[in-house]
């Protein structure tokens, strides 16, 4: 495939990027979001610090639904929510799970398998603030923070 590559680009005086591709990414990276509220509308609703609309657009575009650490399909667990971004639009919703236990307000869900698409798709939409980047070393339990975003990011967005 390497020397196919090369004949190609060689012969159309073309650089060729490959994309890793899910095989790379799949498994990898987390988000990490905290219950902001509790409330009922028509179901239980937990609206968190994170947003489908500019955290993870894939749940919007396509019917892809992040799994959550220790929850599972809504209905399955005692305990069932719809979960919601904290932008205004009506559509900033993630999906519905349910957990063994009720969640409670400043609790963290542990969205799974976030680093493709995720990262490179966030947007800033509302003013709301894209998650802190960070490593975490699971044989230290180290935990350093790569990148945080603050207004300046969101400025030079707009330009």
């Amino acid at each position: 495939m390497v020397e196919r590559i090369k004949a190609f680009s060689e012969k159309y005086q073309v650089q060729v990027y490959l994309e890793p591709g899910e095989a790379v990414a799949i498994g990898t990276g987390v988000l990490v979001s905290e219950v902001l509220d509790i409330t009922w509308n028509q179901v239980n609703q937990a609206i968190l610090d994170t947003s489908a609309t500019c955290h993870m657009p894939d749940t919007l575009e396509m019917p892809y639904r992040p799994d959550i650490l220790g929850a599972a399909e809504a209905g399955a667990l005692a305990h069932s929510y719809r979960l919601g971004g904290l932008t205004c639009l009506a559509g900033d919703v993630i999906s519905d799970y349910s957990f063994a236990q009720p969640l409670s307000v400043g609790e963290r869900l542990i969205f799974e398998d976030m680093a493709h698409y995720t990262m490179v798709k966030t947007s800033t939409f509302n003013g709301t603030k894209l998650p802190a980047l960070a490593v975490w070393n699971s044989q230290s339990d180290d935990l350093k923070i790569i990148k945080q975003f603050n207004y300046s990011d969101f400025r030079q967005r707009l330009s």
